[in-house]
């Protein structure tokens, strides 16, 4: 996989980012019992995190699970926050020495090259998520889509909590971003009510 697989998600999300309102904050999400804005602040951390991850600065970024509390409510100055972390979290991930030996995120080590498709994941699903709460259609290269899906079918298609739901069925010829959040517990074709 290319290491700089994250900027065209990364882009996507932020583009997602500008056309939120204040408005929009306490819509649902394809998240259970998640808001927007809970979505936003779980996304605020998680960018975060992986930059430290791919730094390999091991410390309270990395070593705790996300949201260990819960969702987390969304704080003042969000915006800010994602203008100057998404930035960050692909440049970090376009270093080949993210992609190398071992590092730490949510408190569990694991190679350098499996915590950039975790980082990748979080950034396409919840992207994915985000757009469909706020009533856009989420585009992603079908190579990213794929690349994610080959990850996600690693885990047990029953759900793995605190990561993804229970797989939603779909054709096998349905388009590959459908697969993916299917496989991931989502149905492609959540709208908000």
């Amino acid at each position: 996989m290319d290491t700089c697989e994250l900027d065209p998600a990364c882009r996507t999300l932020m583009g997602i980012v500008e056309d939120i309102e204040d408005g929009h904050l306490d819509r649902p999400t394809p998240c259970e019992g998640v808001s927007g804005g809970q979505l936003l602040q779980h996304i605020v951390g998680l960018t975060l995190a992986f930059r430290a991850a791919a730094d390999k600065e091991l410390g309270p970024l990395t070593d705790t699970p996300p949201d260990a509390g819960g969702w987390p409510d969304l704080e003042p100055g969000w915006r800010d926050a994602l203008h100057e972390q998404v930035p960050r979290l692909v440049t970090a991930w376009c270093a080949d020495s993210a992609w190398e030996g071992m590092t730490r995120a949510g408190g569990v080590d694991l190679p350098g090259a499996v915590a950039g498709l975790v980082a990748l994941d979080e950034v396409v699903l919840h992207g994915w998520d985000l757009a469909r709460a706020m009533g856009r259609e989420y585009t992603l290269e079908d190579a990213t889509a794929a690349a994610c899906l080959e990850f996600i079918e690693t885990f047990d298609p029953a759900g793995t909590p605190g990561l993804f739901g229970p797989a939603v069925p779909v054709a096998e010829d349905a388009p590959v971003l459908d697969r993916l959040v299917a496989r991931a517990g989502r149905d492609p074709r959540w709208a908000p009510s």
